[in-house]
C-alpha cells in the first residue's frame, strides 16, 4: 500500500521546506511545482499561465466585467480544464508510489487513499521574515506589502479549497497533524516529525 503525505500550508509558513526535508528523510518522492510542469505538458498551456490561474480558483478575481463575456467564458473553461487535469495527475501520482504532495487540494482529492494530511502554519511575523529570506533578489516589498501578499495568497488557497470540498481549509479537525513553525528551525524538527509519520503509517497497515 502506497504511503501518501499531503501538506497544506499557509504562505510563508515553510510548508514547502517541510515537504522537501521529509522527502529526503523518508526517501519518498516529492511533488509540488512538478505538478505544474505535468499540467503544462498535458494541456499545452504555459507553466506561468497555469500557476497564475491555479492560484486564483475557478473565477478570475481581477476580472473586469467591462470586458466581453466571451473572454470570461474562455478563462472559466481553461480553469476548469486545469482543475480536472490536476486531479487526474494527482491521483496518478498517488497510484504510482509513496510520495509527498504539497498543496493543490491533494488532501481532498486523495481522501479515498492512504493519506496522512498535514497542515503547516505560523504567526504573521515569522511568515513575513521567512518570505523576506526566501524572496528573489529583485523583490523589495515593505513589511506591510508582504503581509498583504501573505493574506491574499492564503485567501486564494482557502477559496480554492472551498471549490473542491465542504471542509474548511486550515481547520485542525480536517488534518492528522498541524505544525506551528513559528520560532522553529524546520530542519531541527524533521527527525522527530519523521518518526511520528513512520509510526502513524505502521499503525495504519
Amino acid at each position: 500500500m502506497n504511503k501518501i503525505i499531503t501538506i497544506s500550508r499557509e504562505f510563508g509558513s515553510g510548508g514547502k521546506e517541510v515537504g522537501k526535508r521529509l522527502s529526503d528523510e523518508l526517501e519518498m518522492a516529492y511533488y509540488d511545482e512538478e505538478i505544474i510542469t505535468k499540467l503544462a505538458k498535458e494541456t499545452g498551456m504555459s507553466e506561468e499561465y497555469i500557476k497564475n490561474i491555479s492560484e486564483k480558483g475557478i473565477y478570475p478575481q481581477n476580472f473586469n466585467f467591462g470586458r466581453t463575456f466571451a473572454r470570461f467564458g474562455v478563462l472559466q473553461s481553461n480553469q476548469t480544464e486545469i482543475l480536472v487535469k490536476q486531479q487526474e495527475i494527482i491521483k496518478k501520482i498517488a497510484e504510482k508510489g509513496s510520495c509527498i504532495i504539497v498543496g493543490r487540494g491533494a488532501d481532498v482529492i486523495l481522501r479515498d487513499y492512504n493519506t496522512l494530511n498535514i497542515f503547516v502554519y505560523s504567526d504573521m511575523e515569522s511568515k513575513i521574515n521567512r518570505c523576506r529570506i526566501k524572496a528573489p533578489e529583485n523583490e523589495n516589498l515593505s513589511e506591510k506589502e508582504l503581509e498583504k501578499k501573505i493574506v491574499q495568497v492564503d485567501k486564494n488557497r482557502k477559496k480554492f479549497h472551498e471549490l473542491i470540498s465542504n471542509l474548511e481549509w486550515g481547520d485542525k479537525r480536517n488534518y492528522h497533524l498541524c505544525i506551528n513553525t513559528a520560532g522553529l528551525e524546520i530542519k531541527e524538527v524533521i527527525p522527530a516529525l519523521s518518526e511520528y509519520i513512520r509510526e502513524w503509517f505502521r499503525r495504519k497497515i
